[in-house]
């Protein structure tokens, strides 16, 4: 299936047939992937007034309820309501959902104790061309990424001075495979978060941050078509499928 995408007066050619995951599935097993001190996702038939919700304990139907965490239970996009105190919702800031992206893969510097990607390592490996998303992998990139329990690990993060350069440079949608942009402890700062959303003085409502993706190493560095998938959640942030496809031409 492929199709001709027009950006920038430049025609692309993309097969839709051949999407590339990098999320994370949610799921009802200590395997899933957590973050933010969160215990795992519960899938939990109904089982009320006699109706049995699942069909291995003789019920007609599959019919679970599901409680998790869209921020520590796996791949989820965010929007300004995250930090805000106005109600912004992800499903009334994201509208439209597909992207020019351009990947890129860094082994984030040892500063202290910290693992943080940096200003000057950014500058060094990605030029800016007018793509509004970027992809970042972080090095090493094992396996374990995809149900590692993060909690008190002190995870890999941007210096917050990334976030102006990534927005100044015509970035709108960034997406990381850490828990968070920011620091896991930084005493509620979040300045990466304020910084790229300019909140509170220059709200920039249509800007997201997807955080717990996962990205294959056999995914080249590069320049692809971006589609981010959420559900409708009216709420911060919702759990998202950022699907790639590579460029043709």
């Amino acid at each position: 299936m492929i199709t001709t995408i027009i950006h920038q007066d430049k025609n692309y050619k993309v097969d839709l047939s051949q999407p590339i995951d990098i999320s994370l599935p949610l799921s009802n097993t200590s395997e899933n992937v957590t973050a933010w001190y969160v215990s795992k996702p519960e899938f939990s038939p109904v089982m009320e007034n006699g109706f049995v919700g699942d069909v291995n304990l003789g019920g007609n139907v599959n019919f679970k309820n599901i409680f998790f965490n869209p921020h520590g239970h796996g791949t989820h996009t965010e929007c300004v309501g995250h930090i805000s105190k106005e109600p912004y919702t992800i499903n009334q800031c994201l509208k439209q959902f597909f992207f020019f992206a351009d990947l890129i893969s860094i082994e984030p510097e040892k500063i202290g104790n910290d693992d943080v990607i940096t200003l000057a390592q950014i500058k060094k490996l990605w030029q800016p061309k007018g793509n509004e998303a970027i992809i970042i992998r972080t090095l090493p990139n094992n396996s374990n990424k995809k149900y590692f329990q993060y909690s008190n690990t002190n995870p890999a993060y941007i210096e917050a001075e990334v976030a102006s350069y990534l927005t100044q440079n015509d970035i709108n949608h960034l997406l990381i495979d850490t828990p968070s942009v920011d620091r896991e402890s930084d005493d509620g700062k979040l300045a990466a978060h304020h910084l790229f959303w300019e909140y509170p003085n220059n709200i920039q409502i249509h800007r997201t941050i997807s955080e717990l993706i996962f990205i294959d190493n056999n995914i080249p560095d590069g320049t692809y078509f971006l589609n981010i998938q959420i559900a409708s959640f009216e709420s911060d942030a919702s759990p998202s499928k950022p699907v790639l496809y590579k460029v043709l031409e």
